[in-house]
């Protein structure tokens, strides 16, 4: 073996660059991060070739002093940290003292910067790794940083990048999460000549909205909560925006990106009620929390961290987006869905070259559809023609005007509510008893008597539409409801209030036991989880001979397929394999149950039955969507519907 030996600076700064400056997108964050310290309130970024070309950073911070200028480009050279007391408490972005000396190594670098009490600027240039003498320059106060032909003198390295384009969308990715964390600092990108962003200092949602997209900030809730020095703020998508991607997923801690399991894994629970699996939530999260609380000298890149409380900071994230997701309900927040989408490629609605306010469709999820622009009557009229116009727009109803059908179904809500109110469940009639099984106790009339201002957000019933959906009226809009979809979160929502409070769900026994043929596993999965399916209101027994009987059911589940229902709970039994998962899983499971539960598509449901649905919407959390995340309702306005028939145009 050789004798050890001391490595030249030069290979120890190539090695370093390695793990700090992987592609030009590295490069350019670290250049970005320097203007950000610096105090720069403007940021100008400008790529040629994807910065394998060029990266040039011009910003007006502080700018770096005469004095300092050389050492700035030697590696662990930093104005941030002084003792290891100040890294324990960094609030810096960069403060490692590697970043500028491990681009200068690979790099064709140029630095120019002017300090407030110089009276000229300096620049100085690096190639390989050395250093030019330091020179005077014209610059305004603040620094400009260009890095040319990047791993021009590491070839293996360089073959390593990807094409331009592709380099290009990195840089792109990275200079939008560094705007996105800074929106009090104006930014500017410009690739190869032309300019892609110019984003003034703007407050944050203007600033979300322009990053991550005006459609998430349409369907986005809200987040701000604290428990003492901690603070989470910031938007998450509702769960019927969630796409199947994670580019739309940003985590901050005090600024700064990061990619933490700890808070991914509160936003994924959090979500496991209202989203399918195979979706993932968009979120823009911001964390302020003292420095010395979270350890930032993970690892070179500074995109991982450790937590000093792991465990406070997923109990803060988890409580605050459940709390947020728990008011997407009629009364609370619009439900988001394509409504716009599927209008426009069912009907086929064509955008007009030109489309005026009056052309466009606006719908509850901020989408839109252009229609097509009809020509006025007098377009293709003769000149004599000229006093003939089009009738002036008028609206369909008058504001306070409400049709027959909507007395009528309020009066038949009435009538339902004072029979339902002193009756019990089982001397109604069937239609009757069956709303107040599947839907849970109704109000007095006295309590759903609104006058014609005050009327629900889910408006009354009118109707069913192929025995799917329910049509209700509600002021200014027409109310669409999947009735199977919710009732069956209406369903599930009682279901895990009953257990929280009572720790099991009410069982209701079967005047005849229903007896099904079951395998072996689940033969044996009744006799390990016998207790489980007791507090899930489920009473099984074997009767030999791979024959099960069901003797009792959940209460709120009386009217639905005892056989079904407890072959779907022991196939989840099986599935989960051990009680803690079990625990874990309890939520599918009553998720599960639930369907069973549930209106199913086909049936034909009276007036009052749809309202006492429409009422328990607007009172069950998260009812805007189901289980699996599919929107449960949506809403087309007055204003919409007259622009789809071109009323007024």
């Amino acid at each position: 073996m050789s004798r050890i030996a001391a490595l030249p600076d030069h290979l120890v700064n190539q090695i370093a660059a390695g793990e700090v400056v992987e592609r030009p997108a590295n490069a350019l964050k670290e250049i970005i991060e320097n203007s950000i310290d610096a105090g720069a309130s403007s940021i100008e970024v400008e790529l040629t070739g994807g910065g394998i070309r060029l990266i040039r950073v011009t910003d007006n911070g502080s700018g770096i002093h005469a004095d300092d200028i050389e050492l700035a480009l030697h590696r662990h050279a930093t104005s941030k940290i002084k003792t290891l007391n100040d890294l324990e408490h960094v609030a810096s972005m960069g403060f490692r003292g590697e970043g500028l000396a491990s681009i200068a190594s690979v790099s064709r670098l140029t630095l120019t910067s002017r300090h407030a009490d110089c009276p000229h600027a300096t620049q100085i240039k690096a190639e390989d790794g050395k250093l030019s003498r330091p020179s005077a320059a014209a610059h305004p106060v603040g620094t400009t940083i260009e890095a040319a032909e990047l791993f021009f003198n590491t070839p293996a390295r360089r073959k390593f990048l990807k094409s331009e384009q592709t380099e290009y969308a990195h840089c792109a990715t990275m200079f939008e999460r560094l705007a996105l964390a800074h929106p009090h600092i104006a930014f500017t990108l410009i690739k190869d000549g032309k300019t892609v962003f110019k984003l003034p200092a703007q407050p944050l949602n203007a600033r979300i909205a322009a990053i991550v997209g005006e459609d998430f900030q349409t369907a986005s809730l809200e987040i701000d909560s604290g428990e003492g020095v901690l603070r989470l703020y910031g938007a998450v998508s509702k769960p019927t925006f969630a796409k199947g991607k994670t580019d739309k997923q940003y985590c901050f801690v005090n600024n700064r990106f990061v990619r933490d399991k700890v808070m991914l894994h509160a936003v994924k629970q959090a979500y496991r009620d209202v989203l399918h699996n195979a979706l993932t939530p968009a979120f823009v999260l911001f964390l302020e929390l003292p420095p010395e609380a979270v350890d930032v000298n993970v690892h070179p890149t500074k995109t991982e961290i450790r937590f000093r409380d792991s465990r406070q900071i997923h109990q803060l994230v988890f409580h605050s987006i459940n709390k947020a997701l728990a008011e997407t309900r009629a009364d609370q927040t619009e439900s988001v869905s394509n409504a716009g989408a599927v209008l426009h490629e069912v009907m086929g609605i064509m955008p007009s070259a030109n489309p005026t306010e009056a052309d466009t469709v606006h719908f509850a999820d901020g989408l839109s559809a252009a229609t097509t622009a009809m020509p006025s009557p007098s377009a293709h009229a003769p000149a004599d023609s000229a006093k003939i116009r089009p009738m002036p727009y008028q609206s369909a109803r008058a504001p306070k005007q409400h049709s027959l059908s909507l007395r009528e179904s309020r009066a038949a809500l009435n009538t339902y509510a004072e029979l339902f109110k002193h009756t019990p469940a089982d001397n109604l009639p069937k239609n009757t008893a069956a709303a107040a099984d599947n839907y849970g106790n109704m109000p007095s009339a006295n309590e759903h008597h609104t006058s014609d201002d005050e009327l629900p957000p889910l408006g009354f019933a009118i109707a069913q539409l192929l025995g799917i959906y329910i049509l209700a009226q509600a002021e200014d809009s027409l109310i669409l409801v999947d009735m199977h979809a919710a009732a069956e979160r209406v369903n599930y929502e009682k279901m895990k209030t009953q257990r929280a409070q009572a720790g099991r769900l009410q069982s209701q026994r079967l005047l005849i036991p229903a007896t099904f043929s079951a395998g072996h596993e689940a033969t044996a999965a009744l006799a390990d989880y016998a207790e489980t399916l007791h507090s899930f209101g489920l009473e099984l027994s074997d009767t030999g001979g791979n024959t099960l009987a069901v003797h009792a059911v959940p209460a709120m589940l009386a009217k639905a397929d005892a056989v079904s229902l407890a072959n779907d709970v022991l196939h989840e039994l099986i599935e989960s394999g051990a009680s803690q998962t079990i625990a874990e899983r309890e939520n599918h499971i009553l998720a599960t149950m639930s369907c069973h539960g549930s209106v199913r598509a086909g049936r034909r449901l009276t007036l009052p039955e749809m309202n006492a649905l429409l009422r328990d919407m607007e009172n069950t959390p998260r009812s805007n969507q189901c289980n699996h995340g599919r929107p449960t309702w949506v809403k087309l306005t007055l204003k919409e519907l007259d622009a789809l028939f071109l009323r007024g145009q």
